[in-house]
């Protein structure tokens, strides 16, 4: 099984969405192979899921169970689980400076805009999640369908990028 960490600032929003769709997605397959996680690089504290993105997920029918921010200085502490694949889904947390992942996991950065941005109303933001969620689907519904040989590790990151453009 390959493990999947989605990377973004404050892990409330697009991380946790694609966290929790890719465990969605995977568990209905005959058979496993991705576990996904996300964090941020800079949870603020007490951070917490964004309300939209867990109602968004749930009107979708997919579970919010244990979904939780994370520093993503925890995936990078030993002990913690090894790495294949990491995606930053917002721009900022792409050019951060990440921490050393053991291993050297392969990497791809998969931009998406911040549905929580602004202070549109919330019947604007709830779409605005919504239509991240749809967006996020595509392409890990492109990952999920590649041949097996495509996920050998030296492979992973050139296919991963290649679903950038997608």
């Amino acid at each position: 099984m390959r493990n999947v960490l989605f990377l973004c600032t404050h892990n409330s929003a697009r991380s946790i969405l694609a966290e929790a769709l890719l465990n969605h997605l995977d568990s209905r397959a005959p058979t496993r192979r991705f576990q996904a996680w996300s964090a941020g690089s800079s949870p603020r504290p007490g951070q917490q899921p964004h309300p939209l993105a867990l109602e968004v997920l749930q009107r979708a029918g997919i579970s919010t169970e244990g979904l939780h921010s994370k520093n993503w200085d925890e995936f990078a502490a030993p002990g913690a689980p090894h790495m294949d694949l990491i995606i930053t889904v917002c721009d900022s947390a792409a050019g951060e400076v990440c921490p050393l992942w053991p291993g050297h996991p392969a990497s791809a950065h998969w931009g998406y805009a911040d549905p929580s941005a602004g202070d549109a109303p919330d019947a604007v933001k709830r779409e605005a999640f919504r239509q991240t969620l749809h967006a996020i689907k595509r392409r890990l519904e492109l990952l999920l369908n590649l041949p097996v040989e495509k996920l050998q590790q030296h492979l992973l990151e050139e296919t991963a990028r290649g679903l950038s453009s997608h």
